[in-house]
């Protein structure tokens, strides 16, 4: 009689305790990974200081037409930085699905058009809405490394238009910190009454200024508010038992706050706004894992464990038609939110049933995303009618987004000109 052995079970699927030791190159590969990427970020920061911040000071149109879209270029860099990362030090790929069936769903048309492939069937890019607000659950802190790497591949370059909100604390941070103020992302203290108006600030400005100048904008945001962990989940249980409503099995209990004086900060600004839920599940999590004791950035870059495929489902929402984030008609769009509680906007101050209605609803489009994710661990799909996935290897898609990378062509310009007034 003879047995068949068991497939040994792979790295990544292992928790990170439990894993082999790494080989001695695996310092060198460390090694190589802190200097290309630190080498990145200090050309983006470098290149925002010098070619950049001089433009912003002087007092002509051009000037900060050009500071404008310089932020836009270094913002872009960035982003290929980070997929050039993914592609040398942690190869992994995109297995894109769409919802076909229930809430948020896409045609089988619309996924035809959507996905864009070159000659030899390749997909390139996906042609979705360039004004949207991202959505979505929250397991490992790289999460929003890889959300900022999907952007990449949609429409010319979503990724050149990104903004997040950041704990404040994080804004004076030697070189990341500083290039994150350039990119104006949103800083918040942490306490909602000073942070309610800051959002809706920033956000109505950002809108405004996009719709304006008819640029792509996404503003991403993570409605759990922080990762699911053995510190978290007890809590999300605690409140659920408090609201007499069921905890959720994968993900936790969203918080509808932000999100909705988001949305409501946008919509008025923004026409055709659309809201994208993007449903992330990493290989090797098992259910009721938590995936921070699978993938780290130091796991995944370091030590070169990365996820085989990122599974990502896909949900749209016409924000006006389909999300209700209540009465609008009383906010003046050109106007900014005003601080004071005099004039306070619909924007600052919700009445409570639509906040209510709002909440129930976004709990539940969480409940169906907590579904897929079981039906994901148990049939490797988040939907039964979906169909096949779009598969992306993460990568940059040229040679020239390389150079992108390190910020190399903002220099080179601003040396070409400077060669051309000295001539």
């Amino acid at each position: 009689m003879t047995f068949s052995e068991s497939p040994p079970i792979p790295t990544y699927a292992l928790p990170i305790p439990e894993r082999p030791s790494a080989p001695w190159t695996s310092k060198l590969w460390a090694l190589a990974f802190c200097i290309i990427f630190n080498l990145g970020c200090l050309m983006v920061n470098g290149s925002q200081f010098v070619f950049l911040l001089p433009l912003r000071i002087l007092p002509f149109p051009w000037a900060r037409g050009l500071y404008e879209e310089g932020i836009r270029y270094t913002k872009g860099s960035f982003g290929c930085l980070l997929i050039l990362m993914c592609q040398w030090f942690s190869p992994t790929k995109l297995r894109i699905t769409f919802e076909t069936e229930g809430k948020g769903a896409f045609s089988r048309d619309e996924i035809d058009r959507i996905v864009v492939r070159d000659k030899k069937g390749r997909v390139v890019s996906l042609d979705l809405p360039t004004k949207f607000v991202l959505i979505a659950n929250h397991q490992v802190y790289a999460d929003w490394w890889y959300a900022w790497c999907l952007l990449y591949y949609i429409g010319e370059g979503m990724h050149r238009y990104v903004y997040i909100t950041l704990k404040k604390s994080l804004q004076w941070v030697p070189v990341v910190g500083w290039g994150m103020q350039f990119f104006n992302f949103i800083f918040l203290a942490r306490s909602w009454a000073s942070d309610r108006v800051q959002l809706a600030k920033s956000l109505s400005t950002l809108g405004e200024a996009a719709e304006r100048g008819d640029n792509p904008f996404v503003f991403l945001l993570y409605p759990e508010g922080t990762l699911v962990s053995k510190d978290t989940r007890p809590i999300s249980r605690k409140f659920a038992e408090k609201m007499g409503i069921n905890d959720m099995t994968n993900i936790l209990l969203p918080r509808s706050t932000g999100l909705h004086y988001s949305l409501r900060s946008l919509a008025p600004r923004i026409r055709d706004l659309k809201l994208i839920d993007m449903t992330m599940v990493y290989p090797g999590i098992p259910p009721l894992g938590y995936g921070q004791s699978y993938y780290t950035l130091r796991s995944m870059f370091f030590d070169g464990t990365a996820p085989p495929a990122l599974h990502i489902h896909l949900r749209m929402f016409d924000v006006a038609a389909d999300v209700p984030i209540g009465d609008l008609s009383a906010t003046n769009p050109a106007v900014d939110v005003e601080p004071s509680p005099e004039k306070s906007t619909v924007e600052v101050e919700i009445p409570e049933v639509e906040k209510t209605t709002f909440d129930l609803w976004l709990r539940e489009l969480w409940r169906e995303k907590d579904e897929s994710i079981t039906r994901w661990h148990e049939k490797e799909k988040f939907s039964e009618a979906s169909p096949p996935p779009v598969e992306i290897p993460l990568k940059l898609n040229q040679t020239r987004d390389i150079f992108d990378a390190f910020c190399f062509f903002l220099p080179a310009a601003a040396g070409y000109v400077w060669g051309r007034v000295r001539g």
